[in-house]
């Protein structure tokens, strides 16, 4: 921890940026917080016991090119929440859903003079966050939260959220990529991983799925999270969802891939790059449990096409990292940061196998997606 009375130096390079924003009280201290990888986040303590802490972030503007979009979508979202809290008479809204902090100018983030941009939030205390799924209630209440998250945001328009990564969850897209890097072949490697390559091509088709239920209005799009590890959900010290967190990528989607997306970081009971393929198994228990919380508060708003295509995006996202793991092998290893020369090579095959496996269990998945689902309509 930095001592600002202590510490003159490290006090010039941060009291000048949090004197821009609106925190009540003086702060007295700063130190890092979190293990996120995209932006440099801080917890700033300030002297008043009574009054809530902050956290102090710099927003990576090379991820997110564009700033004000960013901060607009997420201004949008939090205030919508804390309206419907509001309204449900909850309490202690602070700590249920993220609050930003605008400056004393009235903006979202500060831009300093280095070109780095700032944002503040309310510091949601006395939570935990977990990298792994180690219990059934730990994943039902994953579920729970990323369903009620959903639910609350439902009737906003997705049109009036910006797309501040273009593409970023678009197979067509992604596809694109990965063929333009096959013919490119930057790095030579294309004859080391052939079936690979034809494990993609050979499931092109199948992973259209969700879009092709779009284009034929049969499912709507929606304003989703995108980024649904189970650590971007704070719990309480009784493992109870309290709030969802870092929704730098909220954007139009639709809604199986947020529920892809937190099945395939909580399904595999291996690591992401797992070189024993053996390991990578489906924990069947932790997709039940998810499922279960999930369509506990999702049911109430969505369309029986929607839920038909969870297990959908429980087979795209995995398939779609795996496209892009071996895109960024092709290209070199431009994209993802690796530990040795064939990292992205084995984070591929993890994921094909990942992706074997559910298409192996594809019609237990669906079975329980609609037994859990028949609860509701009865």
């Amino acid at each position: 921890m930095i001592d600002l009375h202590n510490n003159k130096s490290k006090a010039e390079s941060y009291l000048p940026i949090i004197d821009f924003f609106e925190i009540e009280g003086n702060p007295t201290a700063i130190e890092s917080f979190g293990s996120g990888h995209i932006n440099d986040t801080y917890k700033i303590t300030t002297d008043l016991a009574a009054r809530p802490n902050y956290m102090l972030q710099r927003i990576n503007n090379y991820v997110f090119r564009n700033v004000d979009h960013l901060m607009q979508n997420i201004d949008l979202i939090c205030t919508h929440i804390k309206k419907k809290l509001m309204l449900q008479g909850e309490s202690d809204i602070e700590n249920k859903v993220l609050t930003p902090i605008a400056t004393k100018e009235g903006m979202l983030y500060h831009r300093d003079g280095n070109d780095q941009f700032w944002r503040v939030f309310i510091l949601i205390e006395k939570t935990k966050t977990y990298d792994i799924v180690e219990t059934e209630k730990q994943a039902e209440e994953g579920g729970r939260a990323f369903g009620k998250f959903q639910a609350m945001i439902a009737d906003l328009n997705p049109r009036d959220v910006h797309e501040v990564i273009p593409n970023f969850l678009n197979i067509a897209s992604r596809l694109k990529d990965f063929q333009e890097s096959l013919q490119k072949d930057k790095a030579g490697r294309a004859k080391l991983v052939e079936k690979e390559i034809q494990f993609i091509v050979e499931r092109e088709n199948k992973m259209f799925t969700i879009l092709n239920m779009a284009s034929k209005s049969q499912i709507p799009l929606r304003i989703t999270h995108n980024d649904t590890k189970f650590n971007n959900v704070l719990l309480n010290q009784e493992d109870q969802a309290q709030c969802v967190i870092d929704l730098d990528t909220v954007m139009p989607g639709y809604i199986a891939y947020d529920f892809g997306d937190a099945i395939r970081t909580i399904i595999n009971k291996a690591a992401e790059d797992e070189v024993d393929l053996n390991k990578i198994t489906l924990n069947m228990p932790l997709f039940e449990a998810y499922t279960r919380g999930y369509l506990e508060t999702a049911h109430s708003f969505l369309y029986p096409m929607e839920i038909k295509s969870l297990v959908d995006g429980v087979l795209l996202l995995p398939y779609m990292q795996m496209v892009r793991f071996l895109t960024d092998y092709l290209n070199g290893d431009t994209y993802y940061k690796i530990n040795h020369p064939e990292h992205n090579r084995q984070r591929t095959r993890a994921q094909m196998r990942l992706v074997s496996e559910i298409e192996q269990h594809e019609p237990m998945l669906r079975a329980i997606v609609e037994r859990e689902a028949s609860v509701y309509s009865m």
